[in-house]
């Protein structure tokens, strides 16, 4: 008997559904010209089940698709699965195996950092490959690292060091901070206090703090069946914890916020005895279930002020938009410009709908540049490349991959960031559709060891 398309559950079809072969393609066509200036590899990740099959978005097999880009060209395009413990040992996939940390999937993000390729997610160890998209081995820092690890650290420009955290603790303490040196040494594991395990996904830093955002998606067994069991629970509350990049439990200040959830900030900076951040704040998450996207965020800026000990919260712009990154350069420092993913479908509890238009904000004024992918067309997670011969902060350009819902088609794009709203400059034809997935990275060669 023939599946209705209807049953299948949203992660599994359309674009959203796995491909299982892996492959490469040289030379490959482009439309317009590759700034030569960019040596380097784009790298996405996100779910892919080999068996076909998984539960839920967030438990596919992790899958990373590269471009390698050089001289002008795009030199290849390659796809592999992350040789992960769940497809070396099955071959087909599985489940990720929540008591054994090294057995992820790093499907979630994708960051370099002392010289390697980290893939990620949040209730693992991470796992490195290599710039030809090989897997490495799993990343335990020398046995010391203990807890798993957030799919979203940060690098701190002007030390290098990593700055990152675990929520993902069924015992106190639900949270620990995680810093890690610029060669690759964990220098802090620190216990922090929190009343309930919340799905913390992702974190703000500055040049002297870090800030947690304690939001009420609190664990709740009775969801299980839901595929994440994580519920919204405005009762537990919402704050936002200040502590020295280099504290301790003792150190942190709690700051009261109106319930809501955020999974990805913008950027976040100091200024005199405040803190501001730029946050995508959606009013809820999972509302019926761990797979109602009905809300989409918000660009909102959140001013803690450390006198008063008070946060101002407001809304800069009502154009729906996630996935938000800056420049490298400026993470943790007081950017001027912001980039986000736009989002659609508010209100539609099927799927999560990424849209058709990326957004540039000048986060001092909340000014919005757009552009427009094109009838049909969805994006996906504007990343910055910097200009290797310039050092203005917008000086560089934006790379992601889009599909076309019409054509079955992917292709990368290369924007401009100092000219937004035009064309790309440059569009790559990939050889293969590159279903909708999470985060990535551009590597400059630079970068690696």
């Amino acid at each position: 008997m023939a599946t209705i398309e209807s049953e299948i559950p949203w992660h599994l079809r359309g674009n959203w559904a796995p491909i299982q072969t892996e492959l490469t393609a040289e030379n490959l066509t482009v439309e317009g010209l590759i700034p030569p200036q960019l040596e380097g590899v784009y790298i996405r990740t996100g779910p892919n089940p080999k068996s076909g099959f998984s539960p839920h978005w967030f438990m596919g097999d992790g899958m990373v698709h590269g471009v390698r880009l050089s001289r002008g060209k795009a030199e290849w395009y390659r796809n592999r699965f992350v040789q992960t413990p769940n497809i070396t040992k099955t071959g087909s996939g599985s489940t990720p195996d929540l008591g054994d940390l090294s057995n992820g999937s790093g499907n979630t993000h994708v960051v370099t950092h002392a010289g390697t390729i980290l893939c990620l997610e949040e209730g693992h160890w991470p796992w490195k490959i290599d710039g030809e998209l090989n897997t490495v081995g799993c990343e335990n820092y020398g046995g010391s690292l203990t807890t798993s690890m957030t799919a979203h650290p940060k690098i701190c420009p002007a030390t290098g060091e990593l700055l990152a955290f675990s929520y993902f603790s069924f015992e106190p303490p639900y949270l620990t901070y995680l810093r890690i040196s610029p060669d690759g040494q964990l220098l802090q594991s620190e216990g922090i206090n929190i009343p309930n395990m919340v799905m913390m996904h992702d974190f703000n830093v500055t040049r002297n703090h870090v800030i947690f955002m304690d939001l009420p998606l609190v664990l709740d067994l009775s969801l299980l069946d839901t595929g994440v069991p994580f519920g919204f629970n405005p009762s537990a509350g919402a704050r936002l914890g200040v502590m020295p990049r280099e504290g301790s439990n003792a150190d942190i200040r709690w700051f009261e916020i109106d319930p809501c959830y955020v999974f990805h900030p913008v950027n976040a900076y100091e200024h005199g005895e405040k803190i501001i951040l730029h946050v995508s704040r959606q009013p809820e998450a999972f509302g019926s279930s761990s797979d109602d996207y009905a809300e989409v965020g918000r660009l909102w800026r959140w001013t803690i002020d450390l006198v008063s000990g008070t946060v101002t919260e407001e809304q800069v712009d009502d154009r729906p938009g996630d996935f938000g990154r800056v420049a490298d350069s400026v993470v943790g420092l007081d950017a001027n410009y912001g980039y986000l993913m736009a989002m659609a479908g508010e209100g539609n509890s099927e799927e999560p709908v990424y849209g058709s238009a990326l957004w540039k904000y000048d986060l001092q004024t909340g000014k919005c540049w757009e552009h427009h992918l094109g009838e049909g067309v969805r994006g996906g997670e504007p990343v910055f490349a910097a200009d290797p011969e310039s050092d203005g902060e917008d000086e560089g350009w934006i790379i992601t991959i889009v599909h076309s819902e019409t054509t079955g088609s992917s292709k990368m794009i290369i924007v401009d960031a100092q000219d937004f709203e035009t064309e790309p400059i440059a569009t790559i034809h990939l050889p293969q559709r590159v279903p909708y997935g999470a985060h990535g990275s551009w590597v400059p060669d630079t970068s690696l060891l």
